[in-house]
């Protein structure tokens, strides 16, 4: 599943061609991807411009003239591909690769801008676990996909003294209480595992634990903070995860693998400068979690 960095690659991927366009004519080649599409959903969006390229925890926010936003998420397996000029490029770096069957190009929008370019924006997805979803940019708050989601990671909003409060009696694991987006909107399994791995803090470790009694944040609470903040920051100017795919005009592919401190090096050396630990892998709440038991207390 994608995490908040990849989407926010891709949307950044997509805003020079999107934002400001027009869509011209829009090709929906099935009738769902894991929900229905809107009724209606081609002729709704056809001939609208795109105002502005948003995102909120993991889905794509594309707003409208008409006060129409269409919520997107990539699902699994979903990614977007950028034709224009005779070049195609899919925007986002993911840690497994993306598919480029055509056969799985489920919707393609035509886009034209004022000085007269035009773009085709593909969103191909092999197995379906995405969709789009149309709404009212001022019910937005309020939609049950994003009615309720946590703090963004990305700003100061995120520090010790939130942590604190979210996890003031709190009994799960740090891992699965950071999990919840209610608490934190958009983070996911890698880059939880990367952050504690920052902080220096155990995944099984209670998040009470981290909380003063009154519910005063800690020195704990305060490098886990920013640790968040940061392997997020990290990751979004990196790209995303980890595995780069750029389809080059001739249509040959590059790759570029990113390395994680934790993540996926089961068995492997800890990399923080003095410790002799080794990674470990456990599974908390279906997930495989990655830490080094030494230097993570």
């Amino acid at each position: 599943m994608p995490e908040l960095p990849e989407v926010e690659t891709v949307r950044r991927g997509l805003e020079p061609v999107m934002e400001g366009a027009r869509i011209v004519k829009v090709e929906q080649r099935r009738p769902d991807l894991r929900f229905p599409f809107p009724a209606g959903f081609s002729e709704r969006v056809k001939g609208r411009a795109i105002t502005a390229l948003g995102r909120r925890a993991k889905y794509l926010l594309v707003h409208l003239e008409d006060g129409a936003v269409l919520i997107s998420h990539l699902g699994m397996s979903g990614s977007f591909r950028v034709e224009e000029g005779g070049a195609a490029v899919a925007p986002g770096d993911f840690h497994h690769a993306r598919s480029k069957s055509e056969k799985h190009d489920h919707v393609v929008f035509h886009l034209r801008r004022d000085g007269g370019g035009e773009a085709r924006v593909i969103y191909n997805d092999p197995r379906r676990f995405g969709f789009m979803l149309l709404a009212e940019a001022t019910d937005l708050e309020e939609h049950p996909l994003l009615a309720g989601l946590g703090v963004e990671p990305t700003g100061n909003a995120l520090d010790g003294a939130l942590l604190a409060r979210l996890f003031a009696g709190k009994r799960t694991p740090l891992k699965s209480a950071l999990m919840d987006q209610r608490v934190v909107a958009g983070l996911g399994n890698i880059y939880v595992c990367e952050a504690l791995w920052r902080a220096g803090l155990s995944p099984r470790r209670i998040a009470s634990t981290i909380v003063t009694g009154h519910g005063k944040p800690t020195e704990r609470s305060n490098r886990l903070a920013q640790a968040v903040r940061a392997v997020i920051a990290d990751a979004i100017a990196a790209g995303g995860s980890s595995l780069k795919d750029y389809v080059r005009a001739d249509g040959s592919l590059g790759y570029f693998q990113h390395s994680f401190s934790v993540y996926d090096r089961e068995g492997e050396p800890c990399r923080k400068e003095g410790c002799s630990g080794t990674v470990h892998r456990i599974v908390q709440g279906g997930r495989s979690t990655f830490y080094c038991p030494v230097c993570q207390r």
